[in-house]
């Protein structure tokens, strides 16, 4: 069988993976405070064994390779509403992931679930300096620009304004971030991040996607055209095939 069979095989295969991975930033395009992921093909020599022929030594594999997200902040966008928080510049909001861990977002549209706990939409806890923010019932909440949330009672003395908690805000090396599964963010060593006093927020503002939806458009075609080429290569590789044993047969 024709080496070049292997070659075209892999390339539409991670060809497929990229497909999946530009639908899932396009997906994304209108998700507060997304990341987008790239990747980009890498060829893997095929070193041969004991016994192997000195051709295999000239032979190549594609690998499909996350190279990893693009951190470029995302266009701010006002909302005037009080639990939404934008960070500005580099920073993340601390939260706690589904395992318990701690773990990094910029999605800052924020919400109030049924036991008054802090949480983004997804339902992670947005941590402060001691766990968990807890939001008391009948109050309306304030977030600051340094990320203190204070809360008014609603039924009790008017103007009576009371600290809840703070934030934790942090801001490690963007190297050293990895994305999870969950569309939460970690740190590569897995140690929790320091806080960092001078990330600000921007209260009534929430971060949109960084996704730019005419290049994961063209991005995707693109890659439709790739996998219809390694295609081509598989079946003009078996019409090769084909008419060679038809020749040699005679």
């Amino acid at each position: 069988m024709d080496k070049l069979i292997y070659t075209a095989m892999t390339g539409a295969e991670h060809t497929l993976s990229q497909q999946s991975n530009a639908a899932n930033n396009l997906a994304n395009a209108s998700t507060t405070g997304f990341r987008s992921q790239f990747d980009t093909f890498r060829a893997v020599p095929v070193v041969a064994g004991s016994g192997g022929s000195s051709l295999s030594n000239t032979r190549t594999l594609v690998v499909d390779s996350t190279s990893g997200t693009d951190f470029t902040p995302g266009a701010l966008q006002q909302t005037g509403r009080s639990l939404d928080v934008a960070v500005q510049g580099s920073g993340w909001l601390a939260v706690q992931a589904a395992d318990g861990t701690e773990a990094y977002t910029r999605a800052g549209d924020l919400k109030i679930d049924q036991n008054g706990v802090l949480q983004t939409q997804s339902g992670n806890s947005v941590l402060g300096d001691t766990g968990p923010i807890t939001i008391p019932p009948q109050s309306s909440v304030t977030i600051a620009t340094d990320g203190t949330v204070s809360t008014v009672a609603t039924d009790g003395v008017p103007n009576a304004v009371n600290i809840i908690g703070r934030i934790k805000l942090v801001n490690p090396d963007n190297a050293t971030m990895v994305h999870g599964d969950d569309g939460l963010y970690r740190q590569a060593d897995g140690a929790d991040a320091t806080a960092d006093q001078t990330v600000q927020l921007a209260p009534g503002f929430i971060e949109s996607s960084n996704v730019n939806p005419v290049e994961s458009m063209v991005t995707m075609i693109n890659l439709a055209r790739q996998f219809d080429l390694h295609m081509k290569m598989l079946t003009t590789v078996d019409g090769d095939e084909s008419k060679a044993s038809a020749i040699l047969s005679l």
